[in-house]
């Protein structure tokens, strides 16, 4: 059942976030704000006010002179199990102000309607708005990293992963080609990616490294320190020099045609949608929950996945 709207907790603005605030943290230490998921109950999966409540610390961080890095961290066991799907502060029906779109509100829309309207906003248009933050991101990944909590990953300039940790992408399972945010013929290259999402299995931290999308791995013990190693050398270099050198590497993938491709498969996945509502049960997850998604992937999710 749906919690009523009273019952979910506001996003988070810039001073309201402490280093011990829910769902995100935020603390700054020599040059670096820490960014931490902290909705750990729920494997930090995403509901939107986990979504604001990240923007408003991106924002600070952005504002913040003293800021040279971004480091987007997680409590808990796992770095994110996706997007929420299932928790009870699920909060699909609830209205919050647009920030990465100009776009008409969801709520009082229906269908195929409704579900653009959100996923234009929450999804791709926050995403997109994160990449092109211009200061350096790091993503500090352990445990599962699944679906949306990709995303959050991909849109960094750096992923640095504990040897524990491990991603997938099984919104196939839904009838849905990938998630929202579709980078992934950029981050893996196309047949490693055709393979992560043709059968949704998990890979571990050591083959996505070897794929070239993550960085650096290391011990679960070590990766606070590594992270902290490379984010102090980052803060000794001129800030517009980042700034620029970001932009002009994000230019370089889009003219590949990183944002075009986007632009299209997001339709695809939105067709998927619509035509998993319009069969025989009309649900647009293709009949998949959290329950159902954690066990065809052998993995742990809480209320995450799409």
């Amino acid at each position: 059942m749906t919690e009523p709207a009273s019952q979910i907790p506001a996003p988070l603005t810039g001073d309201q976030l402490t280093a011990d605030s829910t769902p995100v943290a935020y603390e700054v230490a020599d040059g670096v704000a820490y960014v931490t998921l902290n909705r750990p109950d729920f494997r930090n999966a995403q509901n939107s006010v986990m979504t604001y409540s990240l923007d408003a610390a991106f924002v600070r961080a952005v504002d913040d002179n003293a800021v040279k890095v971004i480091v987007l961290r997680a409590n808990g066991k796992h770095f994110s199990a996706g997007h929420d799907i299932g928790t009870p502060e699920r909060d699909f029906h609830v209205q919050y102000p647009n920030t990465a779109s100009l776009y008409w509100d969801h709520t009082d829309r229906s269908g195929g309607d409704q579900r653009l309207a959100r996923e234009i906003e929450v999804y791709v248009g926050m995403c997109r708005r994160w990449r092109e933050i211009p200061k350096p991101m790091i993503a500090q990944v352990h445990g599962a990293c699944i679906a949306g909590g990709l995303m959050l990953a991909w849109v960094c300039d750096f992923i640095v992963a504990s040897d524990d940790a491990f991603f997938s992408d099984p919104v196939v399972r839904m009838g849905i080609p990938g998630v929202e945010y579709f980078a992934h013929a950029f981050v893996l290259g196309p047949r490693r990616a055709k393979e992560l999402l043709f059968t949704g299995e998990r890979f571990a931290a050591a083959q996505a490294q070897e794929w070239g999308m993550v960085n650096h791995v290391v011990a679960r013990d070590e990766l606070q320190d590594k992270v902290n190693e490379i984010s102090a050398r980052i803060v000794e270099m001129p800030q517009l020099g980042l700034a620029l050198a970001k932009k002009a590497v994000n230019i370089c993938e889009d003219q590949m045609g990183l944002r075009t491709s986007m632009d299209s498969v997001f339709g695809w996945h939105h067709f998927a949608h619509s035509a998993n509502a319009e069969a025989a049960g009309g649900d647009s997850l293709g009949g998949m929950d959290a329950k159902s998604m954690k066990a065809s992937a052998g993995g742990t999710s809480a209320g995450g996945t799409a």
